[in-house]
């Protein structure tokens, strides 16, 4: 007898087939999973907020703290805007005579859709390589001082509100038409898209953002950045102001009077899914492209991706405008939900742990993130309304989650693959046993029929009994715990070739 380690490296690896191209030897599927310290192990749970629902999707949320301390929640919806505090309670603060947006995103056909600039004028879109894509309505929220100020996509109004307001009020002297906003460090007050052109960049006075003309006594400004793209979203990165575009990628810095900010592109071809589909983190920034990821930390790269097959080859393009990213600090990585290709609404995430560059998968239906950082855990909106603090617990709102936690391996060959083993027991290298079971998926050739054995509940030694040269393992959840699986041995006896 013998041990052979199952020596199958951490992260979901699903670029190819589970065999031939590139799984072999690899996890290549998964679900609530992921991977730390070179260890699988489960995600957490979730549990409910608050009893009220919300009207409509959640496309944008934002946490801050009012000058009291208070911790405070941003929610932007297609048909209203709401504030959640930590004292349990959500308001709606929607602003009097807001319209309600679109819910889904749109190939727009004939005259009167798009952008200024988005194409030539005059003329009707008919066929599909002429339709121009809208997109579903979101949110872009940030706080100016203890204020939240907020733009709704389809709408373009800038909206504040001040803790204890009835409602939103739209900040009057500000560009209309605007596709998204952010606040600078240097208390700038920025339109992004300012008045309906999607290209345009307008900046407020300092610290009065009713003062947006510039002139020798003010600080207030605008640019129109040299893009063929469309600018979807800013983010704030040590120094700067990371502008994207559905196309390329801008730094917008301080420098002084007269020019106040200036701007360069610094990426091209690395083009943002949609306008949350970029992340922030410590000095730097990641975000889904329409085609792979990207980073910049002073320049832009891009992103290699252990799971590139699996998420652009399944994905719904029209509705990219619904993908949005959140940091997860506490396990060093970034999520990126988005929709399938058979669904219209988000159904999916990819996790890239950025500490390890590894990579997880799942499903998971959630419409918005608020990272840590204000609140002791991330906060996500559901498909139907519902706030729920995640990485709280094991349980989905105390209903158990089980074998949805689970991770499955490509095919691996039993020491050299070449003869027939006979696998006796399995060391299952595991934390905590009892909470996960195995299966095993067995063959004698790459594309020979497949016999599955188990579940085996791990112990110490787990006893099982089957012939194979190649086996695939599939690890699923029991308990709704913490556990860990590091590196399983199997005690085998060698057969002949047959």
């Amino acid at each position: 007898m013998a041990l052979i380690p199952l020596n199958i490296p951490p992260g979901i690896h699903a670029n190819g087939t589970s065999f031939k191209t590139g799984q072999q030897g690899r996890w290549w599927r998964g679900n609530l999973v992921r991977f730390q310290a070179g260890l699988l192990a489960p995600v957490g749970g979730w549990v409910k907020v608050s009893d009220t629902t919300l009207d409509g999707f959640a496309r944008g949320m934002h946490a801050w703290r009012d000058n009291g301390l208070r911790r405070r929640l941003a929610i932007g919806t297609n048909e209203a805007l709401y504030t959640y505090s930590d004292s349990g309670e959500i308001e709606d603060i929607t602003p009097l005579y807001f319209a309600p947006g679109r819910v889904d995103g749109i190939y727009a056909d004939g005259y009167g859709y798009g952008d200024y600039g988005d194409s030539t004028y005059g003329t009707a879109r008919e066929s599909s390589e002429e339709r121009l894509l809208v997109g579903a309505s979101t949110w872009a929220l940030d706080n100016w001082g203890e204020n939240l100020v907020g733009v709704a996509s389809h709408e373009g109004v800038i909206y504040e509100w001040a803790p204890g307001d009835a409602a939103a009020t739209e900040i009057s002297e500000a560009p209309t038409a605007n596709r998204s906003l952010i606040v600078t460090p240097e208390r700038h007050l920025v339109a992004l898209g300012a008045d309906g052109n999607p290209r345009s960049v307008a900046w407020s006075d300092r610290e009065d953002n009713t003062e947006w003309t510039a002139s020798s006594t003010t600080l207030a400004g605008s640019i129109e950045l040299q893009t063929q793209g469309l600018i979807e979203c800013a983010l704030k990165v040590r120094g700067e102001v990371l502008i994207l575009t559905d196309q390329d990628a801008h730094s917008m810095r301080f420098v002084g009077s007269p020019l106040v900010y200036g701007f360069d592109r610094v990426g091209s071809a690395c083009g943002v899914a949609g306008a949350h589909a970029a992340v922030a983190a410590d000095g730097w920034a990641a975000w889904m492209g329409q085609g792979g990821f990207f980073i910049y930390d002073g320049a832009v790269r891009d992103l290699p991706s252990d799971v590139y097959d699996y998420v652009f080859s399944d994905i719904n393009k029209i509705q990219r405008s619904k993908i949005f990213g959140g940091l997860n600090n506490d396990f060093s990585e970034i999520w990126w939900f988005y929709a399938s290709a058979a669904s219209t609404e988000i159904d999916r995430y990819v996790i890239w742990n950025y500490a390890e560059h590894v990579w997880s998968v799942g499903e998971l239906a959630r419409t918005s993130w608020a990272p840590t950082g204000v609140f002791n855990t991330p906060l996500l909106m559901s498909v139907d309304g519902t706030l729920y603090e995640h990485e709280s617990g094991w349980t989905n709102n105390g209903t158990a989650i089980g074998s949805d936690r689970y991770a499955e391996s490509g095919a691996l060959s039993i020491a050299e693959g070449d003869s027939v083993m006979s696998v006796l027991k399995m060391l299952p290298d595991e934390r905590s046993a009892g909470d996960t079971r195995v299966r095993f998926k067995t063959r004698f050739a790459p594309n020979g029929s497949e016999t599955l054995y188990g579940p085996y509940s791990l112990s110490a030694f787990t006893d099982m009994r089957f012939q194979a040269r190649q086996v695939s393992l599939l690890v699923e959840g029991v308990e709704d715990d913490d556990w860990r699986i590091g590196l399983p041995r199997f005690d085998v006896i060698e057969g002949g070739r047959r």
